[in-house]
């Protein structure tokens, strides 16, 4: 059982996996006045936090819809001819740093990526036909899990397509007020026709957040009053 945690908190998760272009709407919500963690793995950055994208939220949506249950889901979708070259891209790099006992990235990390991707589990994460398994099974959970829930809460967008930036932009304004700063009233930006997402991450470049510099970025690792705690959840 997940006890609510700061229920009344007005959080967005960014629940697209990897490669569908977490950066890209990371960056785009921070240029909005929001602060954004894109990978979050402390109580302290999910509190700090407006948004918060990629893992853990891809892998523990449903676990963070119970603790945030006022929270709004972005879910991100991208093309499987793009996506899969892309991702195995990704994981070619990453693989050797996901392992369970030897790899060198952060366990909440490990989890998220042997959740939806099994990559501990099988021969070889980087066969394609793998990993469009691994997307569209993500897909469905996704979808089914919200139908059954709130769906004013959940939006899916595909940020290739000339309008997505500002039906985000809608969703998000319908009635959310951060500290009065955000509000159908008052928007931060215009939803401008046509006007997209900027292009980040493109190709083998896997380090734009990283190298991205704004006030509004939250440290994935912030320590607060429980140090470093994660919450005390499992996935099934």
């Amino acid at each position: 059982m997940i006890t609510k945690f700061d229920c009344n908190s007005h959080k967005i998760f960014i629940i697209g996996l990897p490669r569908t272009g977490t950066t890209s709407v990371s960056v785009a919500l921070l240029e909005m006045g929001y602060k954004v963690a894109h990978q979050a793995f402390t109580k302290q950055a999910f509190e700090l936090a407006d948004v918060v994208s990629d893992a853990p939220c891809f892998s523990d949506y449903k676990q963070l819809h119970q603790l945030y249950p006022n929270a709004k889901f972005v879910y991100l979708e991208r093309a499987l001819d793009a996506w899969v070259p892309s991702m195995q891209m990704l994981l070619s790099r990453m693989m050797v740093h996901l392992d369970n006992k030897t790899g060198k990235f952060h366990p909440i990390l490990k989890r998220s990526f042997n959740h939806s991707f099994d990559v501990n589990g099988i021969d070889n994460p980087l066969d394609a036909e793998h990993l469009v398994r691994s997307y569209l099974s993500h897909k469905k959970q996704v979808i089914d899990y919200f139908k059954q829930s709130n769906i004013n809460n959940f939006i899916g967008i595909d940020i290739s397509e000339p309008d997505s930036l500002p039906q985000l932009r809608q969703f998000l304004a319908r009635d959310l007020n951060l500290s009065g700063e955000r509000s159908i009233d008052n928007p931060i930006h215009s939803c401008s026709k046509g006007e997209g997402f900027p292009h980040l991450n493109r190709g083998r470049n896997v380090a734009s957040w990283d190298e991205y510099k704004h006030p509004n970025k939250v440290s994935t690792n912030a320590s607060g009053p429980d140090k470093r705690k994660y919450f005390a959840y499992k996935l099934p």
